[in-house]
């Protein structure tokens, strides 16, 4: 396509399969038939993605339990009550506590590549979560016998490994979960913690080369999980000159629920290098309003009033179920809320003349 697009990852799971899920934990339904309801699930998803026109797939997260905590099935060294992250709705998420070292992945996102390629031929993104995230699963009295610089040596190791593993195995482009970036700001507003998750992603990014960092992006928003948001309160402007620091080529950034969208495009643009790709979103999974074409044309239009063209990309603003068990938002809206992005930006390409 003329303007480049891509959804974020996630797309709600079909009913069946949750059931399937849930049967599967409750020791009601074998591992073989929980591998024969992610196999529909994951043709289903292919299968409509390319019926929206996305030039760029993903497997819509249909076999990960979360955007967050896919890479640690299977560990024995986790204990459930680590960080709590509330939403504004009241509800909250908790990410399990590290127990003992060493810290391993239980699950690198390459799976999810080499599954996907069965589906599709079409160019595959793969989501993976973020080295900052993770950094919240090491307790804060510490480890005995596993000190703090030996665990992120651990974690910068395995999360360089899931990325570099993603690009291996055929993914055309790796994005790096980032919702904790903006939820930093509202846990400490000096900007300290935000630095140092910027760093250690930083870490991580040292071993790819400038080619490579061009196919790998970052993606910042401010949480979404049953139409509810963790830090959407925090002003975009306080983020983004320290998110632009991250050494990658790709941004994409929530959007169309900005109420300041001109204001936090023209921060955008100032911390713009000529070598970056922003992608924008133009469509809001958390609303229940499926947006028109000629509506995600005219967002696409405002932003590249400001944005320079050739580094103007179009997206969702987060993912449209980044847990398994969120069913806000319904599985054909998803579905139709992709498409009009894909059509909305053709109208806006060929308004531009592009």
């Amino acid at each position: 396509m003329a303007i480049q697009t891509e959804q974020i990852g996630s797309i709600p799971r079909p009913a069946s399969l949750i059931r399937a899920v849930a049967e599967f934990h409750a020791a009601r339904l074998s591992g073989a038939a929980l591998e024969e309801e992610y196999a529909k699930a994951l043709r289903d998803t292919f299968e409509r993605l390319e019926q929206t026109g996305s030039p760029v797939m993903t497997d819509g997260e249909q076999t990960k339990p979360s955007f967050a905590t896919y890479a640690l099935a299977g560990l024995a060294n986790l204990a459930p009550d680590g960080v709590v992250i509330p939403f504004a709705d009241g509800h909250t998420r908790q990410l399990p506590r590290l127990t003992r070292g060493p810290f391993r992945y239980g699950v690198h996102a390459a799976q999810y590549v080499k599954a996907a390629r069965g589906y599709t031929q079409r160019p595959i993104k793969q989501a993976v979560i973020s080295a900052s995230a993770m950094s919240l699963l090491y307790p804060s009295q510490g480890i005995p016998g596993y000190p703090r610089e030996e665990f992120i040596a651990d974690l910068v190791a395995e999360a360089e490994e899931d990325i570099r593993g993603s690009l291996l195995a055929g993914a055309s482009n790796v994005q790096i979960d980032f919702t904790e970036a903006r939820l930093s700001l509202k846990l400490d507003p000096t900007g300290g913690l935000l630095r140092s998750f910027v760093g250690l992603n930083n870490q991580v990014l040292e071993s790819f080369t400038p080619e490579e960092r061009r196919q790998i992006g970052v993606h910042v928003c401010p949480g979404g999980d049953h139409d509810s948001t963790h830090s959407a309160d925090v002003d975009y402007a306080a983020l983004l000159p320290e998110l632009f620091k991250l050494n990658v080529g790709r941004f994409y950034l929530q959007m169309a629920s900005e109420p300041d969208r001109k204001g936090v495009l023209a921060t955008v643009k100032q911390a713009l290098r000529p070598d970056h790709l922003v992608f924008i979103g133009v469509i809001d999974p958390i609303s229940s309003e499926i947006e028109t074409p000629a509506q995600v044309r005219d967002r696409i239009l405002e932003a590249a009033s400001i944005i320079p063209l050739e580094q103007l990309g179009t997206t969702d603003d987060c993912g449209f179920a980044p847990f398994a068990d969120d069913v806000s938002t319904a599985r054909e809206t998803a579905f139709s809320k992709i498409r009009s992005r894909v059509e909305g930006t053709e109208l806006a390409a060929r308004e531009l003349g592009i």
